[in-house]
């Protein structure tokens, strides 16, 4: 069955030299008589030297362990050099694999080459294990596109035809590097050479399918393996296993161990805890408690792994005292809880907001002589900026130093991110050189952290510089530091330089996304520029991407605010027919553009209909009808509205307080009803306008209520949260009757507050 990854790419690194370009010009070694190096003193590099002559006991292994002691590769060729210069010298490909090994360390492979043609030529035998060594070079230097011109060579230049073995080696090396798409190409390569694959391909060819979320497939790979005369072991199935359960379908890895069972292959610890971790994970603890109840009947017993796993799920569904329990017991069975039982505590801790029990945890972690690990701090790190208790993670921060733990990546971005949070630009900037001074590279994350930190607070000719400095960092780029210097640009009325940066994303290969194009259409919407902000809709479709609500809403406020209802009613329609369903946001945006227009009426029609469809209406929607009725004096239809809104709507927000109060007050209509609803705002939590609140309070004068009206300046300091003093200046003016004085203290010290709720 022939392996299928067609979504898959990979991105290899190019070499200066292809396998053929070395071949041609190697570095020329010479084992003839004829040698053209001069032999060298190993004691005085630019001497020549006369070596005696080889005794004639003298073995390959005594060669290879001189070889091997050797410091660098170069002393290690001119031993070789003058021993096959000996009359006595016989090649051995330990000899040959040595010295391919010692040229490997420094990337040496046009000499890696020579060394293969002169083997060739001196008729040392080669097999796989010497082109084997130029796998695993490739390998550990992420070469792995050079495998496949070797697998040629092999074949063409040195007449050696890869067999299972060497096949299952090259494919293992490709899974384990996720070069999913050269697993596929070499297996197809295995299968045309006629090389019947082992179980050990089967299992490795699942584990890449598996790895490429195509569990599918990777069942009807296992199913085949009989096709070969095969049978799964237990790897096999502890591979399909652990794919499901990184799918988080625990389920579906259960009904493989029927499986595996059914088949006659016994489970062992490593697929019991397979189940048991991914059971764990799952939140499913009590599950895997009667699982290993089972398993323990056909003989397992738990191990370490297995204790971790139980800890973990319990501090994952929150069971600390549990989890804390288990530990104990665990101890009782003779097992020292490590660095991954502690971190589960502290992390189940952390969620939990216990920070003060999560430290003792470390405390006592330390006290057993189990040393804390990068993860353990950056949890509580994380937790304690997360709580703004950014001076306390910074202090931690310095604690993991000094345990000559160097804080990485993870913890330099929770503890910049925990005072962005906190308004202290300056020392998350410090602590950004301190990072770079600490030789830890700055990751995207950090730099979009800050950058949108900085647009944030308009400071955008400094997140420009940052954008410079990420770019010749040789960063990768990334989307959300884009989005958010556009979005800082257009919101700061530049949407020229937020053009500029949205086409220099093309060029530098960032690709742009629904929030690029919203944000940057939006800006063009503010700026009136709605037929550039309609062509790039029409490019952000080309592209591949959907227009939103927020897309469209961007245009509908536009066209709404200048009063062209038409074009705003267009906008809805074209959403709808494009599949994007108006939302509530949307339709109190269009009864805000009607109200404006003027169309009333047409706005409570649209109100209508829109609970009809089942919607919810919220303040947005409900607030421009009110406004508009009360404009027109049509207070009691505005007031009905207002208690509808407040029996099948979303509560009233401030602002429809304030026009209802403004509307009331201003009207003309009954002041007691004005009155009435002032002490209902201020029951509510909300503050009246003072403006409106001076023509009620004249209204009440020119009536003789004012005992009313020191009730409702008395409910207003009380509800402000006015001072002892406020309060006395303002009863002062109350009790001489100095009305005028006590209101314009009052309306003072309420601008003063700036807050109209409390």
């Amino acid at each position: 069955m022939a392996l299928s990854l067609p979504s898959l790419h990979s991105h290899p690194l190019p070499l200066p030299l292809t396998t053929t370009q070395r071949l041609i010009t190697p570095l020329s070694i010479s084992f003839s008589t004829s040698s053209r190096f001069p032999l060298l003193s190993s004691s005085a590099s630019g001497s020549t030297t006369q070596h005696p002559p080889l005794p004639p006991d003298f073995s390959p292994s005594q060669l290879l362990d001189l070889l091997r002691r050797q410091n660098d590769h170069s002393s290690a060729l001119r031993i070789l050099q003058w021993a096959s210069n000996q009359p006595n010298f016989s090649p051995q490909p330990s000899i040959f694999h040595e010295l391919l090994r010692q040229l490997s360390k420094t990337a040496s492979f046009p000499s890696m080459f020579s060394i293969l043609t002169q083997m060739k030529s001196s008729a040392c035998p080669l097999d796989h294990s010497t082109f084997l060594i130029f796998v695993e070079t490739y390998a550990s230097l992420d070469l792995h596109h050079e495998i496949t011109p070797l697998l040629h060579l092999m074949e063409n230049d040195f007449a050696l035809k890869p067999d299972t073995r060497f096949y299952n080696v090259v494919l293992h090396a490709l899974v384990k590097a996720n070069k999913l798409k050269l697993v596929e190409t070499t297996h197809s390569k295995m299968l045309s050479d006629g090389v019947s694959p082992d179980v050990s391909t089967f299992n490795v060819l699942i584990r890449a399918l598996c790895k490429a979320h195509q569990l599918r497939p990777a069942i009807l790979m296992l199913e085949d393996m009989p096709n070969y005369g095969l049978r799964p072991d237990e790897k096999t199935f502890t591979t399909l296993m652990q794919g499901f359960i990184e799918e988080g379908d625990v389920d579906g890895a259960l009904r493989i161990k029927e499986l595996m069972v059914e088949s006659g292959c016994l489970l062992t610890s490593v697929s019991v805890n397979i189940l048991v971790n991914g059971l764990c994970k799952g939140g499913r603890v009590e599950e895997a408690l009667g699982f290993i109840h089972d398993a323990s009947e056909q003989g397992f017993y738990p191990d370490q792994v297995t204790f971790n796993a139980l800890v973990n799920g319990l501090c994952r569904i929150g069971r600390i005292k549990d989890a804390l329990e288990m530990m104990d017991f665990m101890l009782e069975k003779g097992f020292e809880p490590d660095v991954y039982t502690y971190n589960s505590l502290i992390s189940g801790l952390c969620k939990l907001g216990e920070v003060d029990e999560a430290i003792d945890i470390l405390n006592d972690m330390v006290s057993r002589d189990c040393s804390p690990n990068t993860v353990t701090y950056n949890t509580l790190i994380s937790t304690l900026c997360k709580e703004n208790h950014v001076e306390a993670a910074t202090e931690l921060a310095h604690v993991l130093t000094s345990k000559g733990l160097l804080p990485d990546v993870c913890t330099f971005n929770t503890l910049i991110q925990g005072l962005c949070s906190m308004g202290n630009r300056k020392i998350a900037m410090e602590m950004f050189e301190e990072m770079k001074e600490k030789e830890c590279k700055p990751d995207e994350f950090t730099y979009s952290i800050l950058i949108e930190n900085l647009c944030s607070g308009k400071r955008l000719k400094e997140a420009l510089v940052l954008l410079k400095e990420m770019e010749s960092s040789g960063c990768p780029r990334n989307v959300v530091v884009y989005n958010a210097l556009i979005d800082g640009l257009c919101k700061n009325s530049k949407v020229e330089e937020a053009e500029e940066i949205f086409d220099q994303m093309e060029m530098l290969g960032v690709s742009r996304s629904s929030v690029t194009y919203n944000t940057l259409i939006n800006g063009l919407c503010k700026s009136k520029r709605v037929e550039e902000a309609a062509q790039l809709m029409d490019q952000m479709i080309m592209e591949g991407l959907k227009p939103d609500k927020f897309t469209y809403t961007s245009m509908l406020k536009f066209f709404c605010q200048n009063g062209d209802i038409k074009k705003a009613a267009d906008i809805v329609q074209s959403m709808t027919s494009n599949g994007c369903e108006p939302d509530i946001v949307t339709y109190g945006t269009l009864i805000g553009g009607l109200c404006k227009a003027g169309r009333v009426e047409v706005a409570s029609k649209l109100l209508r209909s829109i609970q009809m469809k089942g919607l919810v209406l919220t303040a947005q929607a409900y607030n421009p009808v009110i406004q508009a009725l009360f404009k027109r004096k049509r207070t009691k239809e505005a007031m009905r509205l207002f208690r509808e809104m407040m029996e099948k709507g979303d509560p009233p927000d401030a602002i429809t307080y304030k026009i209802v109060f403004r509307g009331l007050c201003n009207g003309g209509g009954p002041i007691q009803e004005a009155v009435d609803f002032t002490v209902e705002m201020l029951e509510k939590g909300y503050l009246p306008e003072f403006p409106s609140f001076g023509f009620l309070a004249e209204g009440l004068c020119s009536l003789s209520m004012e005992n009313t009206l020191v009730e409702l300046i008395n409910m207003v300091m009380e509800k402000a949260n006015f001072s002892q003093a406020e309060t006395s200046i303002i009863k002062g003016f109350l009790k001489i009757q100095k009305f005028h004085d006590a209101l314009a203290n009052l309306g003072a010290i309420l601008d003063r507050k700036k807050s109209r709720r409390y």
